[in-house]
């Protein structure tokens, strides 16, 4: 069996076949395959300069979406690293505790950006050769002469290797920690050969990259994108909101966003129906995606292929998939009012099990395969995360060292098995909570909170007050209403120990640097209300 290629073999496969097609559009700049080529070969020879010729094991990327950012990952790549993306708006304190945990032997950071965290290694400010890669204004890029960097010692062969790490991404610890989820080249390959194969993507098409690099789903932009010699498309911040006018003007052939992008295009009167009409295909995960938004899309996108993805980060991106009919009469009356997150990728094995760890209909999503991460960059991580199963029941494995691939990942997500087979995500295991000895799925009252007409948006949370009883909180967006009249019709769907004590309305979520709602940063503006 042939080893997959890794991340930088599929770039320079397409560097070396395209050279003068487009390969990236970001921040106002068109950089052909060989540009962006010869910019990763001058970056990685800068690493290994100022490491005296050492090749790095890991390589920190503070950069945002820049040919600085594109560019610097694919140089870690290229010196057979691990690209760790550090995101330039995050508190110095914790990018310097990621930058520890990960081990990191360099930076490569925007300049303006260098010195915002005490990095306990090397940080390169990013500087391009002489001359600078600019193709002329209105032209198609032009390849650039020679891909070696001048001035600076030849780089050594590359050596790749699929078991190696090729990214790390670190997500939020229960106990506020970073956890760093390693994902290696092999992971990687899985899911962008499903992917590329698929989603039909050619040096023809154009990809969207709307994700900062801290969130798994820019690796699957970038890679899709490049292992095919299409171009990767990068839109500003103030675009994202505006998604209907960006795919229409930069001839966005394959679009993948989270959900929360559909509400806001809606507010500013983006999605005018058939105000897209040629997108091909669109991808969203990351949050739910509920029904009203996909009808929202769908009539905007007539020609698009419209399919939703679930997968967590130790999955490598996306690991489930739904796509709707093209007619909305066939789609799907789920009870909670989101689109299902469908069937496992068939390269997965995926068990669902309930709380004695029996398969069953109803329970917690676990997964294994080629895509399952190796486990976490801390080991002490692992503990509680991984289960073995006998074919009749799950055990949960507490043995020491790496994670067996025989071994399943307890995703935390409790799903339901419908009738034809396509899963339904009902909401996070630690989201649900016990009052007064019942216990409630805050998804639960917040799907019944969505269906009340006018209603857009919403986020449950609980309040506890010292010397009281637990109480849930509802924010809401979409249009103000009497809050009486709101517990009235959630009465309607909900018991009473489940309905909300209040009812905060706003006029938009806060996002976090994902375009996802921040729902802790909701919790606190309720809790600050008192």
């Amino acid at each position: 069996m042939a080893e997959p290629r890794t991340l930088y073999e599929r770039f320079a496969a397409s560097a070396g076949t395209h050279p003068g097609r487009t390969a990236l559009e970001t921040d106002g700049r068109v950089l052909g395959y060989a540009q962006l080529r010869r910019l990763a070969e001058h970056t990685a020879a800068r690493v290994l300069d100022a490491l005296g010729g050492r090749r790095p094991e890991r390589v920190g990327v503070l950069a945002d979406r820049t040919v600085a950012a594109y560019a610097s990952y694919l140089a870690a790549q290229r010196l057979g690293a691990a690209a760790v993306p550090l995101g330039p708006r995050v508190a110095p304190a914790r990018l310097t505790a990621i930058a520890r945990a990960a081990g990191l032997d360099a930076v490569l950071a925007e300049p303006d950006a260098a010195g915002v965290a005490g990095f306990p290694c090397p940080v390169l400010p990013f500087t391009e050769p002489e001359p600078a890669p600019e193709p002329a204004p209105g032209l198609a890029p032009e390849p650039a002469p020679g891909l070696a960097p001048e001035g600076l010692a030849a780089l050594p062969a590359y050596e790749p290797r699929s078991d190696a790490v090729a990214y790390i991404v670190f997500t939020s610890g229960s106990t506020g920690t970073p956890k760093g989820v390693p994902v290696t080249q092999r992971n990687a390959a899985a899911v962008l050969d499903y992917a590329v194969d698929r989603y039909g993507i050619g040096p023809e098409d154009r990809v969207s990259q709307t994700f900062d690099l801290t969130f798994d789903p820019t690796a699957w932009d970038m890679f899709t994108a490049w292992s095919t010699g299409a171009a990767l498309v990068v839109p500003a911040r103030a675009e994202l909101v505006r998604p209907a006018r960006f795919i229409r003007e930069r001839r966005i052939t394959h679009w993948f966003s989270v959900p929360s992008v559909i509400t806001y295009a809606r507010r500013l009167r983006d999605l005018a129906p058939g105000s897209m009409p040629e997108l091909r295909w669109t991808l969203f995960g990351g949050e739910p995606l509920t029904l009203d938004q996909a009808a929202a899309w769908q009539a905007a996108a007539p020609g698009s292929v419209l399919e939703n993805l679930y997968g967590p980060t130790e999955v490598t991106v996306s690991c489930t998939q739904h796509r709707l009919p093209a007619d909305p009469a066939h789609w799907p009356a789920t009870a909670n009012g989101t689109v299902p997150i469908g069937t496992p990728y068939p390269h997965l094995d995926a068990l669902v099990l309930d709380d004695d760890g029996r398969p069953a209909d109803e329970g917690e999503l676990c997964l294994r395969g080629p895509q399952r991460f190796p486990g976490y960059l801390d080991p002490v991580e692992n503990a509680g995360r991984f289960l073995r199963f006998d074919g009749r029941r799950a055990t949960v494995h507490e043995g020491p060292g790496a994670p067996g691939p025989e071994l399943y990942y307890r995703t935390g997500d409790r799903v339901r098995r419908g009738a034809d087979g396509a899963l339904l995500h009902l909401g996070r295991l630690d989201q649900q909570v016990k009052i007064s000895g019942h216990r409630i799925e805050l998804g639960d009252v917040e799907a019944a909170l969505r269906s009340v007409d006018g209603i857009a948006e919403a986020v449950v949370s609980v309040r506890r007050a010292e010397g009281a009883e637990p109480a849930l909180e509802a924010a809401y967006t979409g249009d103000a209403q009497d809050a009486l009249t709101l517990r009235g019709q959630l009465a309607q769907r909900l018991p009473a120990y489940m309905l909300p004590r209040s009812f905060t309305h706003f006029d938009a979520f806060p996002l976090n640097a994902n375009r996802k709602i921040d729902r802790r940063a909701v919790g606190a503006l309720l809790s600050a209300q008192g």
